[in-house]
């Protein structure tokens, strides 16, 4: 099995009518809207009916700081779910929507790799059910309606150097981070600078994700500031009249996608922020559907613990009434060499000394795991170049840390490569030892909780804020925005800003270069170091081995 690609196996798999996969959730047929043969919608009206029903066990899924030798994080929270399921758990999965710009870009597909994966693939990497399509043409046609409005008088008095919304599209493209737009004279309107992001750093789409139905949706999205007025004075996206018709184009693209992993077990695949720009789950609605029907749910938070796990406690689970059961911290022996300094070309080399090394940046996520209540076990996701003597190092590490790491082989045997993980994970979620809580409360000032993540987390000395940030904070905390909780972003690839920086740096300052204020998702954004919302295409992308062969099959999706 090992020489196949991802996607061949994905190819290969068996997979069962959506409406089967819905039935084994209790999920009646009439609820689903289906997208073909293998993927379906879950009706607004089924999920409103399930709210007296008891919540499920939540299991989150995260990671040491991802590393070019690759960690598993989706694959692990894919084959966990089915190792529950293989124990005679009733178990689902919830997982994010892939973004075109990475597939196309440096990273491929995300759905999972080997024997743990969810299908269809290239559906799921592609444009799937058209939830991304429908964000960005929401937030586009506010873009629209905002210079519209400018041009036709400008009746709110919107000072045009204050329009603090910009455009979207779901392509890496480094040539729309900053242009002029209206250029050509009286009949195009007046030109100002502008820019586009990614879809997934839009606040529309933070916004899905943390939505509870559709009458909070257009809530939010009215909320959203879009420009201010020259005294300063903030103006919303309802002034602009565009909540409405936002909602519209968002209507089906709120109701969670259903999709079947490689054994047959329900997947939910709902939503897709950034994990380091953005907050980096997938969907509330979709989590607390999962939860109404399944006993257990694992879903997974993006990048490494100090961002996503970081932002599904203290954003998400915060702002959903949710709380973790057990977390799952994923590791390879490869990412703890790298994180000990061995170079990419000498990780199949036994090294017990680097593993231990690398084992730093393992121990400091275990710890800040801990420190939201939450109890936690490691996940070894194995490598056939993995030795016996390097599991045995990482497990007896893991176990000074005092907690248990269990050797994972789901991505070579499914579900039944990692049924100890899952019996155990199982057992801690059924215990109730959870007692969550976030690690700053929503009296605390902004400026404060953005320290606190920076020392607490990173283990920074602190923050370092200029004069203008902290005053923009007090300006927001004036106008009654203060108990929002901060989103960070930052690199994904270091506990530091700086991307090289591996292991478990000490000694450094968390820069914080701006702050934005996501008054409709409900978060204040502090942007720290150099980080890009829109990314751009590697030197040479993954778009350019991407093809259809003779056989009429996408090749090189992943």
């Amino acid at each position: 099995m090992a020489h196949m690609s991802d996607i061949e196996i994905a190819r290969g798999a068996s997979k069962r009518p959506i409406q089967e996969i819905g039935a084994k959730l209790g999920i009646p047929t009439e609820h689903l809207l289906p997208y073909g043969h293998d993927k379906a919608k879950v009706g607004q009206d089924f999920i409103n009916s399930l709210s007296d029903r008891e919540n499920g066990k939540l299991i989150l899924v995260t990671a040491i700081n991802p590393t070019p030798a690759g960690e598993g994080k989706t694959t692990t929270t894919v084959g966990l779910g089915d190792g529950l399921n293989k124990i005679g758990k009733n178990a689902a999965i919830c997982i994010r929507e892939a973004s075109l710009g990475p597939n196309f870009g440096m990273k491929g597909g995300a759905a999972g790799g080997g024997n743990a994966q969810v299908v269809p693939m290239e559906e799921m990497n592609l444009h799937f059910t058209g939830d991304f399509h429908a964000i960005t043409s929401a937030h586009n046609l506010l873009s629209a309606m905002i210079d519209n409005h400018i041009y036709w008088g400008n009746s709110l008095e919107i000072d045009q150097r204050r329009v603090v919304w910009r455009r979207v599209l779901d392509m890496n493209d480094r040539a729309l981070r900053d242009i002029m737009t209206s250029m050509g004279g009286v009949a195009n309107g007046f030109p100002r600078q502008t820019g586009f992001d990614i879809t997934v750093a839009s606040e529309v789409m933070a916004i899905l994700c943390l939505a509870k139905d559709l009458d909070d949706l257009q809530k939010r999205l009215g909320d959203m500031i879009v420009a201010y007025r020259r005294d300063k004075t903030p103006i919303y996206c309802r002034d602009i009249q565009a909540d409405g018709a936002m909602t519209v184009l968002l209507r089906d693209a709120m109701q969670p996608n259903l999709v079947q992993t490689l054994e047959n077990n329900p997947a939910f695949v709902h939503g897709g922020p950034f994990a380091n720009i953005a907050h980096g789950c997938n969907s509330v609605i979709a989590t607390k559907t999962a939860l109404k029907l399944a006993d257990y749910v694992v879903t997974e938070a993006g990048f490494g613990a100090d961002l996503g796990a970081e932002k599904f406690m203290d954003i998400k689970c915060r702002k959903a009434g949710l709380a973790p059961d057990a977390v799952v911290l994923v590791a390879t022996i490869r990412a703890l060499k790298m994180n000990g300094g061995v170079a990419k070309n000498d990780l199949g080399d036994e090294n017990v000394d680097a593993v231990t090394a690398g084992g730093a940046n393992l121990a400091r996520h275990i710890e800040n795991i801990k420190s939201f209540g939450v109890p936690v076990v490691v996940a070894i996701n194995h490598f056939f170049t993995d030795t016996d003597a390097e599991v045995a190092a990482v497990q007896a590490f893991v176990e000074s840390q005092g907690a248990e790491a269990f050797l994972c082989k789901h991505w070579a045997d499914g579900g039944a490569g990692i049924s100890d993980l899952a019996t155990r994970v199982a057992e801690i979620a059924d215990s109730g030892v959870s007692d969550f809580a976030p690690i700053y409360p929503d009296e605390m000032s902004l400026a404060d909780k953005i320290n606190t993540v920076a020392t607490k987390i990173y283990r920074a000395d602190a923050a370092v804020m200029d004069k203008k940030v902290l005053a923009q904070l007090a300006d927001w905390e004036a106008q009654g925005y203060g108990n929002l909780p901060v989103c960070m972003a930052k690199t994904q690839y270091s506990f530091s800003t700086d991307p090289n920086e591996r292991g478990a740096p000490i000694g450094f300052d968390i820069p914080v270069r701006e702050v934005r204020l996501s008054a409709g998702a409900g978060f204040v954004v502090a942007i720290c170091g150099e980080i890009m919302t829109m990314p751009g295409l590697p030197r040479k992308p993954a778009a350019e081995t991407i093809g259809i062969n003779d056989e009429g099959l996408v090749e090189g999706l992943f």
